[in-house]
């Protein structure tokens, strides 16, 4: 799949499943009391932020547990402007209103205090219930927010109430390793959002969790009430070995930290191959996306017909062979020549085995990609070599 990550599931958390294959029981609603205390202990480890287990929430995936939220929670929608391809649907079919906060290349694709506050004031009602739902490292931009920007948009979710989403299902595939929870700096208001999707490249094994402040306890309980009438719990089996997942032994961090150098590197390859005609992208700081600005050279595909993000991807993959999903879908204006790239066509199991051959204090060699992610080199190739074509003579 488009956003799927190309690396395998660990073997130990893999063989913890084998060992669970014969539980068959019902669980708690909220999830197996052992994995949500292991998922309380991960955050309070990793992110910094307050968790109980009676505070945690297990769902078939972040994105069943996100409409569930929204069921729960009557108010209006926040989205910034490119965001994941399914918030807006979901508010859709719930019937909720949502406002999207926009942003731009020269803000790095990420809202501002500023522009935060600006839509509000254009409401004109500060009372009024509010969600935010902030995706970072982001699907589609692939970029993240400093700790001083966290720390800025969480005085402004303050002091107008606003509860804050935190999706931060690829945090842990921050290319640096640095990623930072806004739940730190607004702790009574913020929800984390996490899964085994992503970091533990198990999309299809449906995990997602929610961890809730202590202020926020009735909203758990009340997506609790919502789950028990609909998904009922999480497969048994998988809950059993995402504990092994959550407890991040040595095993998975030296895991992660291979799968991070492997897609930073990728990344900067892939930056510099699309800058060098134009494209402008910036560079990822997590996750697995780059987000594609072609309007610097609009004038050239403007004759050939190209006008918006959507015959943008059609006129790439008809004549190039490259896929990407045109902004538009990421809620940015049709007419704006974006697109999302998923840099994830290449054998994650063999990568890694290679990156594992390289000392953790040695950068990867300059042809490392060239010769463990080819497919994915070839389609920039295939991308560059596309934007310098100019319309064809009558």
């Amino acid at each position: 799949g488009l956003g799927q990550s190309p690396f395998p599931v660990p073997h130990s958390v893999v063989e913890a499943l084998r060992v669970a294959a014969p539980e068959k029981d019902y669980l708690p609603v909220k999830g197996l009391p052992a994995l949500r205390e292991t998922i309380a202990e991960f955050h309070r480890k990793t992110d910094k932020v307050e968790a109980t287990s009676d505070n945690v929430i297990v769902g078939p995936g972040s994105k069943e547990l996100m409409f569930i939220l929204q069921v729960a929670f009557y108010g209006e929608i926040l989205l910034p402007s490119p965001c994941w391809v399914s918030y807006i649907p979901q508010s859709r079919i719930i019937g909720r209103n949502h406002h999207l906060i926009d942003s731009s290349l020269e803000t790095q694709w990420k809202i501002t205090p500023e522009s935060l506050r600006a839509m509000i004031a254009d409401v004109n009602d500060d009372d009024r219930p509010r969600l935010l739902i902030l995706n970072y490292p982001s699907n589609p931009t692939g970029l993240s927010y400093t700790e001083q920007e966290l720390k800025d948009l969480a005085d402004v979710s303050r002091k107008y109430r606003i509860i804050v989403l935190s999706d931060e299902i690829y945090g842990q595939l921050h290319h640096e390793g640095n990623h930072v929870s806004i739940g730190r700096f607004y702790p009574e208001g913020t929800i984390v959002s996490s899964g085994l999707s992503k970091w533990c490249g198990a999309g299809g094994w449906r995990l997602g969790t929610f961890v809730f402040p202590p202020d926020l306890r009735w909203l758990c309980d009340a997506m609790a009430a919502i789950a028990s009438e609909t998904y009922t719990s999480v497969c048994a089996p998988i809950q059993y070995a995402a504990i092994h997942a959550f407890r991040t032994d040595v095993v998975i961090e030296r895991y992660l930290w291979h799968a991070r150098r492997i897609l930073a590197a990728l990344a900067d390859c892939s930056v510099a191959t699309l800058g060098a005609v134009g494209v402008q992208v910036p560079k990822p700081e997590g996750g697995f996306y780059l987000f594609l600005d072609f309007s610097s050279l609009r004038e050239r595909l403007e004759r050939r017909g190209i006008r918006t993000s959507a015959k943008l991807c059609q006129s790439l993959l008809d004549e190039a062979g490259v896929a990407m999903l045109p902004g538009s879908s990421f809620a940015r204006p049709a007419n704006e020549l974006t697109a999302r790239l998923s840099y994830v066509d290449f054998d994650g199991a063999r990568a890694l085995s290679a990156s594992e051959t390289i000392p953790l204090d040695e950068p990867l060699p300059a042809d490392f990609c060239e010769h463990n992610c080819d497919r994915v080199l070839d389609g920039m190739r295939r991308i560059a070599a596309w934007a310098q074509r100019e319309a064809p003579t009558a």
